[in-house]
């Protein structure tokens, strides 16, 4: 679905009176919300993409982490931190934008570091182009590590999560 469609579809909506529409498609779900009073006639539009997992050892990450390695190390303890890393499978960012860790300022976050989690959780939420992308986990395990900040820029393909799958 193309930007034109989705604006199409937000006047459509809009002036159909609607409260709010569910779009599902293959890989992609759309929900907009019109007109309620907790947002005063404004429109909210929520797109979840499913993330696929890639797994990736902590050097295909190196140049995320490129201020971290310019501080010295001992050359043994390079090697055990990437070992460690391996295990895990690395979340990354589907698309360009902004993270968010909670839905809102306000409620509590997604996941936090140690919760289980399971397959189509959400993760984060990222906003781009107005649009607040929910990011639902495909895997079931444990969450090992956040590595954005909240309210940070990411890029795609940049990892944002560590989760043990065992």
């Amino acid at each position: 679905m193309d930007l034109k469609e989705i604006q199409s579809l937000i006047k459509f909506v809009a002036k159909s009176g609607a409260s709010e529409v569910k779009l599902e498609m293959e890989d992609v779900k759309i929900t907009i919300k019109t007109g309620s009073e907790d947002t005063k006639g404004e429109t909210t539009i929520v797109q979840q993409i499913p993330v696929s997992p890639a797994i990736t050892a902590a050097p295909a990450a190196a140049p995320q982490a490129a201020p971290a390695a310019a501080a010295p190390q001992t050359p043994a303890a390079a090697p055990a931190a990437a070992e460690d890393d391996s295990k895990y499978i690395t979340i990354k960012s589907p698309i360009i934008g902004t993270f968010y860790r909670k839905p809102s300022p306000d409620k509590p976050a997604f996941v936090e570091v140690g919760q289980s989690i399971s397959e189509g959780d959400v993760l984060c939420v990222i906003e781009a182009m107005k649009l607040f992308n929910e990011i639902e986990s495909e895997v079931s395990g444990k969450v090992v590590k956040v590595l954005v900040d909240d309210s940070s820029p990411v890029e795609f393909d940049q990892p944002l999560f560590l989760i043990d799958p065992s």
